[in-house]
């Protein structure tokens, strides 16, 4: 399926290579069944890499002890698959690359394909994909190094990959259309390596120091890279728009993010997703290290928020067309309940057990209705000829931010838990639900400016 970046100078004649999507009522049965049957390759991708997210924060207290390595070394590891799968970095790192590749074809195959109510149906069942990926990943896991199948500890979940990587390559080779209709100039176009670079300075010289500080003592090394990723991220802006400048393809396009219903849309999507990931990272190590309790223990207790998420897809499309607007805020509202009452549970003294699971069911409920409803307002907030760059920007940013949560609200769990206590385990646990809470509520703001800036400029927006 076509994967190129549209920019302000592709021209009508070109954007007519682009598959038409569908609405309803206005195609074929066996045009209806090529474009699900595409859809369901695309989701299988993300299922997959929704499992690889999940499954390594179960392990990282395994991995950890194995290898005698920090918590805060296990973090980078976490942090690492992330950022690559938003930069393509190399090393775990080659894995989150791939991701990289696979995963924002997801997006923008919706976006191209579909149109009206379907398009909100393919959402839901994308939203169904990423809740499946996670419980196959949490309960998987889990069991997988709690069988510690021939010795091997941890290792086998990386091999998960093979079988279902090599199936899903035989399932895209015969589904996914190819790019005959894309220009050969622009296929041959180079991607942007200096803005990777940038990027990934900028970033790793941000989460590196947020996660090893604690390790280190906070040394002079750890102040200057913080220092230095702020001038970073500005050489990194600075050649995104250069490179624009000169016709050339940046790695975030400028002219979308400028769209006040995506950017504010972004904001608050990036906020989400980053409690999301730092909630997956620090459960793990506060039920695994904390409470000491087994790996399989700690891969079902995500169970309930993943499922959860999940409902909320099928939920959204049933949501009558009047009320879509208030989904993206009122989801935010539901997470940081979520958290309050996760917070709540255990300020009063509980630390596990199934009423621990049922609250953390609500967060998820309330992230899968944000979730949904702000990559739905984003998709529909552009024409079709920005879908791939859109999804890019959608993915570099969520993977990102959720890197940014394991690195600052992760690393403020180990150095609230570095006693070695329940009682100090539980104390990071309750600051970072207390954190998440409100950053919850700063994205329900942002949540609702998008909904105003769509609403106020109408849908679609013509960009220039």
């Amino acid at each position: 399926m076509p994967s190129r970046h549209s920019h302000p100078g592709s021209t009508p004649a070109e954007d007519t290579a682009v598959p038409q999507p569908v609405g309803e009522g206005d195609e074929s049965s066996v045009a209806a069944i090529h474009r699900w049957r595409l859809l369901a390759v695309l989701l299988a991708a993300q299922f997959m890499a929704n499992i690889d997210t999940a499954i390594v924060n179960i392990a990282g207290p395994a991995v950890q002890s194995s290898l005698g390595a920090s918590g805060g070394q296990v973090g980078l590891v976490i942090s690492g698959y992330v950022v690559a799968y938003a930069v393509l970095l190399v090393a775990r790192i080659l894995q989150g690359a791939g991701a990289a590749l696979m995963v924002p074809q997801v997006l923008s195959g919706i976006q191209l394909h579909f149109t009206g109510q379907q398009r909100i149906k393919a959402l839901g069942y994308y939203a169904v994909a990423l809740s499946g990926g996670a419980v196959a990943g949490q309960a998987l896991g889990g069991l997988l190094i709690a069988a510690d199948l021939f010795g091997t500890s941890w290792r086998p979940i990386f091999l998960i990959n093979v079988p279902a990587g090599m199936l899903l390559v035989w399932a895209a080779l015969r589904s996914m259309p190819g790019d005959e209709n894309e220009k050969k100039a622009d296929r041959q176009q180079e991607v942007d390596l200096c803005g990777m670079l940038f990027l990934s300075m900028a970033v790793l010289l941000l989460i590196v120091p947020l996660l090893l500080g604690t390790d280190e003592g906070w040394p002079a090394w750890t102040w200057g890279c913080l220092a230095a990723s702020v001038p970073m991220a500005l050489v990194f802006r600075r050649s995104q728009r250069r490179r624009s400048a000169l016709g050339g393809r940046p790695l975030i396009a400028e002219e979308v993010v400028r769209e006040p219903a995506v950017r504010w849309s972004l904001v608050a999507h990036g906020i989400t997703t980053m409690t999301y990931f730092a909630l997956l990272f620090v459960l793990a190590v506060y039920l695994q290290e904390g409470l000491g309790r087994g790996p399989a223990y700690a891969g079902v207790a995500m169970v309930s928020w993943v499922a959860a998420f999940g409902l909320a897809g099928p939920l959204l499309a049933r949501v009558p067309e009047r009320y879509r607007a208030a989904m993206p805020a009122l989801g935010c509202v539901a997470l940081a309940v979520g958290y309050t009452a996760v917070w709540v549970y255990l300020a009063t003294g509980h630390r596990t057990g199934p009423a621990l699971f049922v609250l953390l069911g609500i967060g998820g409920l309330g992230l899968g209705v944000s979730s949904n409803s702000l990559i739905g307002q984003m998709t529909f907030a552009l024409p079709d000829r920005y879908a791939a760059d859109l999804s890019g920007v959608i993915s570099t940013n969520a993977q990102l931010c959720g890197a940014l949560g394991v690195a600052a609200l992760g690393g403020g769990y180990l150095l609230l838990a570095d006693g070695g206590t329940v009682e100090s385990a539980a104390n990071g646990m309750e600051a970072v639900l207390g954190a998440s809470a409100v950053l919850s509520v700063l994205s329900a703001v942002a949540a609702q400016q998008g909904s105003r800036s769509r609403a106020t400029t109408g849908t679609p927006v013509v960009l220039p």
